[in-house]
């Protein structure tokens, strides 16, 4: 059985905020001269519970936090906020808070554990490639198109996109934006890809595909692969290696078009391979700008990215991005960037606490006893194998069995 404790589940958990970050980062957005209802960290720790809780309303996120008001006020003097003083706040408070907030707590915690996120690999992960391999796509965040204007996507259809970069191996975001989803992938490589450094790698799918950007990717000394689009028009030049079992073609090519040519003067590398899509082999052709690595290797690179839409599943099917608590532009990006935290929090927990189990099953654990006054780590424990020794059994004794029907 758990032990006892002096402070709730939802404390331990938002205790790994540190306590000056929240006044800091207010400061710097402007955040705290809007704040004489509601203070900065009482909204930030009501938009996280909203996450761990899987609110579907302000409602239900105000009356549960004054309903453990006393509970509540442990953390740090935190308050519960009204229902139009929540949806104010997220109205009109700048979101770039909320972003700001989550990378600065992202950086405490490699800073206070250099090794956060190097015990969960994404399972894909090319290993022999001692590199930093940066996976980039974009995710669909579906909204209500009736009552958000600023996201019309469809004729029908309302939807927000948060372009991600994913550090494979540690699966942790290294770069993310949030816009309206008719934000077209290309024209947001860029800033997606500003960060990289000489030498890592970076994967990413034909939306992203720019020969201008790409080209300056490579003059920067980035490696990338990505797939070629099916309208490509271009000459080979040379035969790199002989086709080989799943690889078709593997050859350096010149682009023909002059619009691409010049955006791209150099040679590329272009592999065709078989590649299983659920059981069945499916031909795809990759290009990069890597001469030196084996076709394989290239085609493995491309498979890992699939590590990106891990990550978004984990994100949109656990955490709470269904459900919004505000309708503008604001409201939803205070939303996004929260459960980001939230999932920072909730994968530095599982390190620190040496959990093997599912990100998905962390968070029904942890969201079953948010107002639980027990050990964070006892809980673990008893959920999953990181216990001293093998669970106990229960066992039955003759007298005990009960069988419906049967006479007592």
């Amino acid at each position: 059985m758990p032990t006892r404790n002096k402070f709730t589940i939802l404390k331990q958990v938002v205790s790994h905020i540190p306590a000056y970050l929240v006044s800091k980062v207010a400061r710097d957005h402007g955040v705290d001269l809007k704040s004489r209802t509601i203070s900065p960290w009482s909204h930030v720790v009501s938009m996280v519970y909203a996450q761990l809780a899987h609110a579907l309303s302000l409602n239900d996120v105000c009356d549960s936090l004054r309903n453990n008001r006393g509970a509540l006020s442990t953390l740090r003097g935190a308050a519960p906020p009204s229902r139009n003083g929540l949806s104010n706040a997220n109205r009109v408070r700048d979101a770039g808070m909320a972003e700001a907030l989550f990378w600065s707590v992202l950086g405490d915690f490699r800073r206070v554990q250099p090794k956060f996120g190097m015990e969960q690999n994404y399972v894909g992960f090319p290993r022999r490639f001692k590199r930093i391999i940066n996976v980039v796509d974009s995710t669909t965040i579906q909204l209500v198109a009736n009552c958000l204007d600023w996201a019309k996507h469809r004729r029908r259809k309302a939807a927000a996109k948060c372009h991600m970069r994913l550090d494979l191996q540690t699966f942790l975001p290294r770069f993310a934006v949030v816009k309206a989803a008719d934000s077209h992938d290309a024209k947001e490589a860029r800033g997606v890809c500003a960060g990289i450094r000489a030498g890592e790698i970076v994967a990413f799918d034909k939306a992203y595909v720019d020969f201008d950007h790409l080209y300056e990717l490579h003059q920067r000394g980035v490696c990338w692969v990505t797939r070629a689009k099916d309208n490509m028009s271009y000459k080979v030049v040379k035969r790199v290696s002989k086709p080989q079992g799943a690889i078709l073609q593997d050859v350096l090519i010149r682009l023909k078009g002059d619009r691409s040519r010049g955006d791209y003067p150099e040679l590329l590398r272009l592999v065709r391979a078989l590649v299983k899509v659920d059981g069945k082999d499916v031909e795809m052709t990759f290009i990069s700008n890597n001469t030196e690595w084996s076709p394989t290797s290239i085609a493995d690179l491309y498979r890992s990215r699939w590590g990106v839409e891990v990550f978004f599943k984990q994100l949109k099917q656990t955490l709470q991005l269904a459900d919004f608590l505000g309708h503008n532009e604001n409201a939803v990006r205070w939303q996004i960037w929260t459960a980001l935290l939230t999932y920072a929090i909730l994968r530095f927990i599982s390190y620190l606490g040496r959990w093997k189990g599912s990100f998905s099953r962390l968070f029904t654990v942890i969201r079953g006893v948010l107002w639980n006054r027990v050990g964070l780590q006892s809980v673990l424990n008893e959920c999953y194998g990181t216990a001293g020794g093998p669970p106990l059994r229960m066992c039955a004794l003759p007298e005990q069995l009960y069988l419906p029907g049967l006479g007592r």
